[in-house]
């Protein structure tokens, strides 16, 4: 059966579980949400292509023109041109992840300010937009440097033998990265990057540095990066040493109750035995003793003892007439009223009690039980006539319960009084012969009902 213990640290142990599977929970849809999350950048002409050795955040993408000495002569409207008027520039676009994170895929989108000649594009594929009588004609072309013209319903030219994709002001091409084991543009590391190019003509004299570029891009950060993961992570630690401490510190306190409940066991059937020796001498009395301490019990547990307390004020009232044992028999067995001299004798089993407990060093304040249980709260008792506080508390409590197994059990000289009639002289000796405040508890228990009148029956009964 669970102890009180068990269950609450069984409730705190499966709360302070959930809590951390809660945070576990938020840091994966933190992470996921993050992951979801579609960024986007418009980037300038003037930002695009600027050489200055700054410190970009994010993602960044610059384009490095590289010139080149390849001219053509394009004479689109056909106005008789004898010169070159075009010439190629490769244009590297370096992508820079500049975070922690992994961008797990990105896109530009290059918007032109000018006319320009597409010629080839490397490692990904190209989405080609183009604005034809009123509309709009988007092509995707998955490798640039393949393109044949009459698979597509792109505006081309050719010119030297060269088919060119003609991109007027305005349109627009997007980048679409590969993830090919050849070219691995995606995913970017943390503080890598990759470098995608163009080759294009332009105008001689002129540049593209008016165009703009939208980037668009996804991160992936692994989950160990968040740190609520980490909290978790950490809480889950400390929660399973804790479990595995609280399991074996469990153990061992139930091997310690055990072993104790098993040395209590021992005690109690050895003083049940003692006793039982001496209640077996007198016959009057037979059983008494283990009724007295049921009561002491119970009276001390209503007083607020518990645990080993408890169960050592129950021993201290077991033993508390072995004193009896040097009592004769004569004495303790005589059917009538004891005369002068004997009822000396046998006032004298609570010094003899205290002699042979003084000796029992593990049971603390044993003797007191034997020595002081006949004392009386006025001080009129015996054997040396102690009153009121200085009577050790375990005594007043005994002398309580005794003098009730008394009333509750016949004599050779009287019947066994009433409930009613018990409780009217424990009332009327409240202060006299009993401690008040103990009186008080054994008349609060007796009305209700929590002494068991017919305790005698299972302890022995007598006469």
């Amino acid at each position: 059966m669970k102890t009180e213990t068990w269950k609450t640290a069984e409730v705190a142990f499966l709360a302070t579980l959930m809590v951390i599977i809660g945070v576990f929970a938020l840091s994966v849809w933190k992470v996921s949400a993050f992951n979801h999350v579609q960024h986007y950048e418009t980037i300038s002409g003037a930002e695009l292509f600027s050489s200055e050795n700054s410190q970009p955040q994010g993602v960044s993408v610059k384009i490095i023109p590289r010139s080149s000495t390849w001219t053509k002569l394009f004479d689109i409207r056909h106005e008789g041109l004898t010169e070159h008027n075009y010439r190629a520039y490769i244009y590297d676009f370096n992508v820079s992840n500049n975070t922690r994170d992994e961008v797990s895929n990105f896109s530009y989108k290059l918007t032109f300010d000018r006319d320009v000649f597409l010629l080839s594009a490397w490692n990904g594929a190209v989405e080609v937009h183009q604005k034809i009588a009123g509309g709009e004609i988007v092509e995707i072309i998955p490798d640039l440097r393949e393109f044949v013209s009459g698979d597509y319903s792109l505006r081309t030219v050719t010119f030297d033998g060269e088919t060119l994709i003609y991109m007027k002001a305005g349109e627009s091409v997007v980048y679409i990265p590969s993830s090919s084991r050849n070219a691995m543009e995606v995913p970017i590391r943390p503080h890598e990057g990759t470098m995608p190019g163009f080759i294009m003509y332009t105008e001689i004299g002129k540049s593209i540095e008016g165009s703009s570029l939208e980037l668009e891009y996804t991160f992936h950060k692994p989950l160990n990066r968040e740190p609520l993961f980490w909290v978790a992570v950490s809480g889950l630690s400390v929660w399973f040493v804790a479990l595995v401490i609280f399991v074996i510190t469990s153990a061992q306190i139930k091997k310690y109750k055990e072993r104790h409940e098993r040395d209590n066991k021992i005690i109690n059937e050895s003083i049940e035995t003692f006793t039982g020796f001496i209640d077996a001498k007198d016959s009057y009395t037979n059983g008494h003793s283990k009724r007295v301490a049921v009561y002491t019990r119970q009276i001390a547990a209503e007083l607020g003892y518990e645990g080993e307390e408890l169960d050592h004020i129950y021993y201290i009232a077991l033993l508390h007439d072995c004193g009896k044992i040097g009592v004769p028999d004569k004495i303790l067995g005589k059917p009538h009223r004891l005369n002068d001299e004997e009822y000396e004798i046998i006032k004298r089993h609570t010094i003899c009690g205290s002699e042979i407990l003084s000796s029992f060093k593990s049971l603390a304040s044993a003797g007191e039980g034997a020595l002081y249980h006949h004392e009386r709260y006025d001080g009129n008792g015996y054997p040396n006539g102690t009153a009121g506080e200085d009577i050790p508390f375990i005594a007043r409590i005994i002398c309580v319960a005794d003098a009730f197994d008394a009333m509750n059990t016949n004599r050779v000289y009287r019947e066994k009084l009433t409930k009613e009639s018990i409780m009217n002289e424990i009332e009327k000796n409240k202060g006299q012969q009993f401690d008040p405040e103990i009186a008080d508890v054994m008349l609060r228990l007796l009305r209700e009902n929590k002494i068991d009148m017919d305790i005698v029956n299972k302890y022995n009964q007598t006469i």
